[in-house]
């Protein structure tokens, strides 16, 4: 049985985001980047617990 690799994420804690399918949620800052589970605080939503593996969310500059 082979094991897949771990999930790596260009997501990093303090990354301001925005979610593509979500733009009313606003601009979101990651709290939290664990494997493929990231925590983002909404400005419009609050804490959203997010699959990166599903979502690929916008890095804001």
């Amino acid at each position: 049985m082979s094991q897949r690799p771990p999930y790596r994420s260009m997501i990093e804690p303090g990354q301001w985001v925005r979610h593509p399918e979500q733009p009313d949620w606003g601009e979101g800052q990651v709290q939290s980047a664990i494997g493929h589970r990231v925590t983002v605080n909404f400005e419009h939503q609050g804490k959203v617990l997010i699959n990166a593996e599903l979502v690929d969310l916008e890095i804001l500059v």
